[in-house]
Formats: C-alpha cells, structure tokens, sequence
C-alpha cells in the first residue's frame, strides 16, 4: 500500500495537533477554532465550563449537517441545553476530546 499525502484545495483539513493547539492546512492555531470546509475561524471561548448557548449561535448561521466538538484532552460533553439549539434544527452534535476530533 502506498500512501499519499492529500492536497485538497480549498478545504480546510487537519494537519496537526498537540498539547493547546491544532494545525489546519499547516498553520497552527492555539486559540479555539470553528473549521469548516471553506474557512477557520475564531471562536471566542476560553473555558469548557463557561460555555452558554449563545456560544452555538452562530455555528447554525453554517448550515453543518454535523458539528464535531473537540473537547480538549479529554472527551466531554457540553450540558444538553447547549446542543439543545443545535438539535433542533436538524444538526448533529458530537463531542470528542480533540486529537479524535482531528483525526475524524
């Protein structure tokens, strides 16, 4: 088996992580990130536990079938009324610590 490393322009796609960091197409970002496939952008959260609803608000605005919440070096999961207004417009939530999240 021969492996290739992918090249997808215009994606945004995991390219590393580690201890306080991610790396989306090569550049490393230490703050929180929202990843889409068309941009990076940040998100202005600085603690798992201060989380609101309003925090999500503008995830909707993206329109994902599917939000996979990295969670830090642990998996948690957000209390169900943060993913209560994601749900109920159709979208999935799954939490994963963040080097899953990544390899997803």
């Amino acid at each position: 088996m021969k492996l290739h490393l992918t090249h997808a322009a215009g994606l945004q796609l995991f390219s590393g992580y580690g201890a306080g960091y991610v790396a989306v197409n090569s550049v490393r970002h230490e703050k929180c990130v929202v990843v889409s496939p068309q941009a990076v952008t940040e998100w202005a959260v600085t603690d798992f536990e201060a989380l609101t609803r309003t925090d999500f608000g503008f995830i909707v605005e993206l329109t994902p079938e599917i939000v996979i919440f990295g969670t830090g070096a642990r998996q948690r999961f957000p209390c169900h009324e943060l993913a209560k207004g994601l749900a109920a417009t159709g979208v999935g939530v799954e939490g994963m610590g963040t080097r899953a999240g990544c390899r997803t």
